[in-house]
């Protein structure tokens, strides 16, 4: 313990102790602070208060004989609440019985100290469930980045695996891109979930991953297709489905409804179904607009951009046909950010 001493301030763990007796106060105070920073709360309510801020204690020494609300209610709150649910609770009172102990630890107390209490005890109590609480948030750090690296890489693989399509299909792998961030800002216009926007902005890059599995003479014909190589180009809908699978992972459900309903029309003139209306989902319905705005307005080898004003007149003459109504005039209040993005991510032969 006395290294703990040498330790400076903003180091030390905090503890806060919690009792109605300013007596008790003094005592844990006087034996605690030479090691720790302590807070004191003289009753339930200011508890409360002090472990919900913003600068939490680390383990908080809670008595449970007070007027009003008693120890086992402020437990109690505290483990429902998810900002303040790890924080162990240790118990110091003159209650000593089992069943009071029992009482406790199913209210997730993690500590039991009677009164009087015995200073070489308090101090070996708390250094034991201090360093048991900082093992526990480590790991949970090092569980958090784990399963973020394990994110980014899936990420980066449905990415690029998006690319290769758009590679094979147009020579260029920007297109999905861009694509995807129209996407992100037109379901941010519509004020969608933040979640449900990430999803969609990591799931648009597979909408045509399915192109991947149509035959050469098909996807590269320079001209018209006829009716069976228009056919054939079609199915690149339902190879995109059975490459994506069914998972349980959010995005790849999402991944492959947006490759399964993007060609759809809000007229119910599109493939592969015919759905029509609101029976598209809205993340299909988003991603048609960015993925048609998009080709539009970038060069390929074989034809030039259009300019802005004939796309977004596209856009517009085709709201409630191919594109949904509501959509199509919040894509173009997002033209600002979707430019800049496209002055960004612009194609090689563009330049």
């Amino acid at each position: 313990m006395s290294q703990a001493s040498n330790v400076s301030n903003e180091l030390k763990a905090t503890v806060l102790i919690v009792d109605d007796n300013s007596d008790n106060l003094d005592v844990l105070s006087g034996v605690l602070r030479p090691f720790y920073k302590v807070k004191a709360a003289i009753n339930g309510e200011l508890a409360l208060k002090v472990a919900g801020a913003k600068n939490k204690p680390d383990i908080i020494l809670l008595d449970i004989m007070m007027p009003g609300m008693d120890g086992y209610e402020v437990c109690r709150r505290l483990k429902s609440d998810p900002s303040t649910a790890n924080i162990p609770v240790v118990f110091v009172t003159a209650k000593s019985e089992t069943k009071d102990e029992q009482t406790g630890f199913e209210l997730g107390a993690v500590d039991y100290i009677t009164k009087p209490i015995s200073v070489p005890i308090v101090l070996a109590r708390v250094s034991t469930q201090l360093a048991l609480y900082n093992q526990q948030r480590e790991l949970e750090v090092l569980v958090k980045q784990r399963t973020q690296e394990l994110e980014d890489t899936r990420l980066e693989i449905i990415q690029r695996l998006g690319c290769a399509a758009e590679y094979k299909d147009n020579e260029t792998g920007l297109h999905v891109i861009r694509m995807s961030w129209y996407s992100r800002f037109l379901a941010e216009q519509i004020q969608a979930n933040a979640d449900w926007v990430e999803l969609v902005y990591n799931a648009a890059p597979m909408h045509d991953i399915g192109k991947i599995a149509i035959p050469d003479r098909v996807l590269l014909k320079p001209g018209k297709l006829d009716q069976e190589e228009w056919r054939i180009m079609q199915t690149h809908v339902e190879c995109g489905v059975e490459i994506l699978g069914e998972h349980d992972s959010d995005l790849l459900t999402m991944a492959r409804e947006i490759a399964l309903y993007h060609h759809e029309k809000y007229d119910g003139s599109g493939y592969p179904n015919g759905v029509s209306g609101e029976d598209i989902p809205l993340s299909a319905r988003i991603v048609a607009i960015a993925d048609v705005f998009d080709a539009l307005t970038s060069v390929r080898p074989y034809k030039a951009a259009w300019p802005l004003e004939k796309a977004v007149a596209l856009l517009e003459e085709e709201a409630g046909k191919h594109f949904d109504p509501v959509l199509v005039p919040a894509f173009i209040e997002c033209l600002p950010r979707v430019l800049e993005i496209k002055d960004k991510y612009m194609d090689s032969f563009e330049e």
